[in-house]
């Protein structure tokens, strides 16, 4: 029961997100509908976040939206901070994850991951060239901290061999999250997004989970690679996080 509300509500999310794309500009409307102007879904949509309508920033003149150039599939031509998914109704956010002028020190976001994977993968980043990171966190009602990370490259081929060969892995992620030392792909995960373009790979922590239950998901789009880590005392709720994944991976469309 449980895993056929999940994937009722994930098809619900799919109904309510819009993206839509108008000449030069990209525009990203995601929105939340009471549950009840959605027939059949009252019931189903238990856990669903909500979230504020999302717009993503214009592109700059003559740039292409990331997905559409033949010449540079992937490259992402608008504010990388303004593409980063913002804090649900009611959630406490992590201003600390803002960084300055909302770029993330590298130290910071390796301070999610535990030694000795901290320093092989801080010298994996500088090796493959990384530019910036955009970030942000937030602590919603039920306990539940998230992690959003925003992480831009020279090019979509190094994110995609970052993704492929040293951060996601088929069987485990390839380098341990702070509190999720036991990891293991999540094929079970619902994908919401309606995306083609961008690859994604969930995990979720093996029983039985420390002071908290982490789940972490790695998004492969172009020259940006987004890491996502939820964790929260008991358990992470699918829908919530699949919800996230969902969303994230709409704005980096």
């Amino acid at each position: 029961m449980r895993g056929t509300r999940a994937v009722s509500a994930l098809r619900w999310i799919g109904v309510v997100a819009v993206f839509a794309v108008a000449g030069t500009a990209s525009a990203y409307g995601v929105t939340r509908l009471d549950r009840e102007d959605v027939p059949g879904f009252a019931a189903a949509t238990e856990g669903v976040w909500e979230y504020p309508r999302l717009s993503g920033p214009p592109l700059p003149s003559d740039s292409p939206a990331p997905f559409a150039d033949e010449d540079e599939p992937g490259v992402h031509h608008a504010d990388l901070r303004a593409l980063v998914l913002p804090a649900p109704k009611g959630a406490e956010e992590d201003r600390a994850l803002r960084g300055s002028d909302g770029w993330l020190a590298t130290d910071a976001f390796l301070s999610a991951y535990a030694e000795p994977d901290r320093a092989a993968l801080g010298q994996l980043l500088v090796d493959t060239g990384l530019r910036h990171i955009a970030a942000r966190g937030w602590t919603t009602e039920d306990g539940t901290h998230t992690r959003v990370y925003l992480l831009h490259f020279g090019t979509a081929a190094v994110v995609d061999d970052l993704f492929h060969q040293h951060l996601a892995p088929r069987d485990a992620p390839g380098h341990r999250v702070r509190g999720a030392e036991r990891s293991v792909q999540d094929a079970d995960l619902p994908d919401a997004s309606g995306s083609a373009e961008i690859r994604r790979a969930a995990y979720d922590e093996r029983r039985t989970y420390g002071a908290e239950h982490v789940r972490q998901a790695y998004l492969s789009a172009g020259d940006v690679l987004a890491v996502v880590l939820q964790a929260r005392e008991g358990s992470v709720e699918t829908v919530p996080f699949a919800q996230t994944l969902a969303l994230q991976t709409q704005l980096l469309s």
